[in-house]
């Protein structure tokens, strides 16, 4: 049974066999993984790990230092499968959530799931009545989890990236 936790060191090399399932380059949006992120050694993990935490409040208290939110990494059986993100601040080009599921974890519905779990916490941390929730213009899984979800397709918007498909999901207060 799969569970969505903070990130924790203890599980560092789970995190880097799910990032070398996803091959060279920046991974899944629900890491918050950067390029000048070092992951490999493991005062460089213990520090992203840090950071990504130290960044996370409960129930929308303020930041002082930066940007905050609840991350999560999808864990089953002392495997990190893929994460997730709740952004507390409202971003137009990211949306409020952002996630990845490692290709070899994928078809199990661990996306869907995931994003469902945080779809409750959205509704208990932050205000508005709906959440913006962004895929790849060419993602069409990623496109039906969000769909599954309730997502309502409001366009489609070209990006630096490519084009990408916003969806507002209603929290159903």
């Amino acid at each position: 049974m799969p569970e969505l936790i903070l990130p924790t060191v203890r599980l560092h090399a789970a995190f880097l066999e799910c990032r070398d399932d996803w091959g060279p380059g920046l991974h899944e949006d629900g890491f918050g993984l950067g390029a000048d992120d070092d992951v490999d050694s493991p005062d460089g993990f213990a520090a992203w790990v840090h950071k990504r935490v130290r960044l996370t409040h409960p129930a929308g208290e303020p930041c002082p230092d930066g940007p905050h939110g609840s991350p999560r990494w999808i864990v089953e059986n002392g495997r990190v499968l893929g994460g997730i993100a709740l952004r507390h601040r409202y971003d137009d080009d990211l949306g409020h959530l952002g996630y990845g599921v490692r290709p070899s974890a994928r078809r199990r519905g661990l996306a869907g799931w995931a994003l469902g779990e945080m779809l409750g916490e959205a509704r208990a941390v932050l205000g508005p009545d709906r959440v913006l929730v962004v895929c790849a213009g060419d993602n069409v899984a990623s496109a039906r989890t969000i769909e599954r979800n309730g997502g309502v397709l409001d366009g489609i918007r070209d990006t630096a990236l490519g084009p990408v498909r916003r969806y507002w999901i209603p929290l159903g207060r």
